[in-house]
């Protein structure tokens, strides 16, 4: 990419502060180069290289938990289900394996759950006493067709209901014929919209064509003042892929270095398995450092990995794996 360009004084931007957004500069923008072939390429080493040891594999998965936005977005969700995945996130993992791993008093939950809109109070009333937020996909998720004013007014809405975080979807159409000012307009009016809420964009990446719209996308809602980029809404034939998290994550240091403003990076849809969650921390951690390793800066969209994960705690604990109906989500 071309030469840095910055924009006020980076040194005043503290880790604790939310990224404001920038003036929309299509240069930047437009200078996005991206080698597929080398993408694939480090994305397939990256893991390979770096493994997590199988004696710290179960404190990595133990904190891979503590990332999870864990995440009912059915057409036949019910109040019963949402408070049983209230439940499950409250205690994420069984007592008598936390003791053995000696971790019991450690408070160790998820980082956020996430629903729709109407299923907001569900949630907020399952989750009374803990400091677990609510958060609602919004903005005519998962397509992002609706009209706009709409997709406005349910942000808006589900902030009135007590939603802390806010999920939006962006419009690929803008995307796919190249409107940059039209997706920086709209992504900027769904952060006012959001106010003192954090807002995670979701770019929907299986939809955008190239790698090279998903870096180009990624900077111009993190412009937009972004908190986080997230790969997919899950219902995409192809969700979170490790070459588009090592586009994004590239593009998230980039204007971290440019700007002194952090934005945070979300994988959604397909992480099932536990193996795939360790990479993508060995992801952050090989392309972001360990700052991002924080709730604050990285989730998972999740909803079985949680059942894989406490599968493999059990097996590190007993030398067995627990039948999946002793870990029921809902």
């Amino acid at each position: 990419m071309g030469p840095a360009i910055r924009y006020g004084d980076v040194s005043m931007a503290s880790p604790e502060m939310r990224n404001p957004g920038i003036p929309l500069d299509l240069g930047w923008v437009y200078d996005v180069q991206i080698n597929r072939s080398a993408v694939e390429r480090r994305a397939e080493t990256l893991t390979k290289r770096r493994s997590i040891k199988k004696d710290w594999q179960a404190a990595w998965l133990l904190r891979a938990i503590t990332f999870m936005d864990l995440t009912t977005l059915s057409g036949d969700d019910t109040p019963g289900r949402v408070h049983r995945l209230c439940a499950k996130a409250r205690q994420p993992v069984r007592t008598e394996i936390l003791e053995a791993l000696g971790v019991a008093d450690k408070g160790i939950q998820v980082a956020a759950v996430c629903v729709y809109h109407s299923r907001i109070r569900d949630a907020l009333d399952a989750l009374k006493g803990s400091d677990i937020p609510v958060a609602a996909v919004s903005a005519g998720f998962p397509a992002g067709q609706n009209p706009f004013p709409q997709r406005v007014a349910e942000i808006e809405q589900s902030i009135e209901a007590g939603a802390k975080e806010i999920d939006i979807v962006i419009s690929r159409e803008h995307v796919l014929c190249g409107n940059w000012e039209r997706l920086y307009d709209e992504v900027k009016q769904f952060r006012e919209a959001c106010g003192n809420v954090h807002m995670k964009t979701i770019l929907a990446t299986g939809e955008l064509g190239t790698l090279r719209n998903v870096g180009m996308a990624s900077l111009v809602c993190m412009m937009a003042g972004a908190d986080f980029i997230k790969t997919s809404t899950g219902k995409e034939k192809v969700n979170a892929t490790l070459p588009v998290g090592l586009v994004m994550t590239r593009a998230i240091r980039e204007y971290q270095e440019r700007t002194g403003y952090k934005v945070g990076f979300k994988p959604a849809g397909g992480i099932r398995t536990a193996k795939q969650a360790l990479n993508w921390l060995v992801l952050i951690k090989e392309e972001l450092g360990d700052e991002w390793l924080d709730k604050s800066l990285f989730r998972f969209g999740a909803s079985s990995l949680l059942l894989d994960i406490e599968r493999q705690l059990s097996h590190a604990v007993t030398g067995r794996y627990a039948a999946r109906h002793h870990m029921p989500m809902g």
